[in-house]
């Protein structure tokens, strides 16, 4: 089992985890989505090829920006992460 943790809490928890480029990646469906909140794109978030989509990580008014991302429009090489969360900085994964 494999579990991201923040501040003590469970952001998300998956046996079905994938590791692409060095990074886990956890089902859309195992992530508490309610403490992800979507950030505006940036020119260079716009270059990315996969059409990244960064998430802030909150807790009311705690925040951890730009902690975790999602692929969105992803090429090959990330198709198997389609929609799927990966976390780093703040976020333990383990």
């Amino acid at each position: 089992m494999t579990k991201a943790t923040w501040r003590g809490k469970t952001i998300a928890e998956s046996d079905s985890t994938v590791e692409v480029g060095g990074y886990i990646y956890f089902p859309r469906d195992t992530v508490r989505m309610d403490l992800l909140k979507s950030t505006p794109k940036t020119p260079r978030d716009l270059e990315c090829p996969h059409g990244v989509q960064f998430y802030d990580v909150v807790d009311g008014d705690t925040k951890s920006l730009r902690a975790a991302w999602s692929y969105e429009a992803p090429q090959a090489k990330m198709q198997p992460v389609d929609h799927w969360i990966g976390f780093w900085e703040d976020v333990d994964v383990r």
